[in-house]
């Protein structure tokens, strides 16, 4: 008996089990039921779940695109409300401005027209005054001349004074 056991451990010892021919229809079958049994968890447990996960993915990039072309185009709609608002404002300043110089020119003209008329009465009121100077001046050299005409005459001749005379002539070589 130890002779039978020891060739039957040498006959199922040739090797490693997976390889034996002898065992391969069972191997076969465990494959195909490991195999079935695997197809089924995928495709009734995973692929649903991955599925689903790759649709919440896909929803919520469009999602996510159509929220993006929302914001930009109430962005557009922003920015095309804001240069608006910006080109009224600008029209607006220059509408100002312009109120603004016209006020600031007729504020001009009129102080200029008023300083005029000021220039024009003081240079009436300067022009009567230095024809009253010169009037009164003219009057004065008269009477020096009036005077220092007798004094002169009375230095040279005292026995010769004509008052009349003497002033008809100082009149006469005045005028020219």
């Amino acid at each position: 008996m130890a002779t039978q056991d020891a060739a039957h451990a040498a006959e199922t010892s040739v090797g490693m089990p997976q390889l034996d021919f002898a065992t391969f229809p069972n191997q076969i079958f465990w494959l195909v039921v490991a195999i079935a049994v695997l197809y089924f968890i995928i495709a009734k447990v995973a692929l649903p779940r991955i599925g689903s996960v790759i649709d919440d993915r896909h929803n919520a990039v469009a999602n996510d695109i159509e929220q993006a072309a929302e914001f930009k185009r109430k962005a557009e709609e922003a920015e095309a409300a804001y240069n608006a608002a910006l080109a009224e404002a600008r029209a607006e300043a220059m509408r100002i401005a312009g109120e603004a110089k016209a006020e600031i020119k007729a504020d001009v003209d009129a102080a200029i027209a008023k300083a005029d008329a000021e220039i024009a009465a003081k240079s009436a009121e300067s022009a009567v005054r230095i024809d009253e100077i010169r009037a009164s001046a003219l009057k004065s050299i008269e009477e020096v001349a009036g005077v220092a005409a007798n004094d002169i005459v009375a230095a040279i001749m005292p026995s010769a004074s004509d008052d009349k005379a003497l002033k008809a002539a100082v009149a006469a070589r005045l005028k020219g």
